[in-house]
């Protein structure tokens, strides 16, 4: 069994597309690469959509992650832009298919709660609290990269405190609760 995990967090968009990627290992994340995908010169939505797929596949490529974590689709008002966000959401999950990498999706609210404790956090909140976690020396010009290191965040959360609950060791059922009994540690 692999020792290290690899977890890749999309925010998927079609003007810009963030990524953040961050490597698992003895229970505890570490911080590998963020950043954005920069759509918005391509007029044509087909071409965005290649673009997003064979972007995917270079990470994929470059990294070799063991999951993909994605945020999930959110119900808004303007239809067109769901259903453009809801392809560039279907390539970057066929794009992972295709090399065979698990996919999980998470809602806005849930991928807040993880990191902050709070599901109707800011997005400046979220990259704080990032910025934390993972002792991150540089934020990056957009929000989109810091949305998909949380989305990667998440996952890790997600299925790491169905094990630490069960740890006696550790005293913790959530993040929110370690943060909570930890707060001298947090800057």
């Amino acid at each position: 069994m692999k020792k290290e995990q690899i977890i890749l967090g999309v925010d998927p968009g079609t003007n810009i597309m963030g990524f953040g990627i961050i490597s698992i290992e003895n229970k505890k994340a570490s911080f590998i690469d963020m950043g954005c995908i920069v759509l918005n010169k391509i007029e044509d939505h087909s071409l965005k959509l290649k673009k997003i797929f064979d972007d995917t596949i270079a990470l994929i490529n470059r990294y070799h992650p063991d999951f993909l974590a994605i945020e999930a689709p959110f119900f808004g008002k303007n239809v067109q832009s769901m259903l453009k966000l809801g392809r560039a959401q279907g390539v970057v999950i066929a794009a992972a298919l295709s090399r065979e990498i698990p996919i999980h999706e998470y809602s806005p609210r849930k991928i807040k709660q993880s990191v902050t404790g709070k599901g109707s956090a800011s997005k400046e909140q979220v990259a704080s609290m990032l910025e934390r976690l993972l002792n991150l020396t540089e934020m990056p010009a957009h929000f989109d990269a810091t949305d998909a290191l949380a989305v990667a965040m998440c996952h890790f959360m997600q299925n790491s405190t169905t094990t630490a609950s069960k740890d006696a060791k550790t005293g913790y059922s959530s993040w929110a609760s370690f943060i909570k009994n930890n707060e001298h540690r947090i800057k």
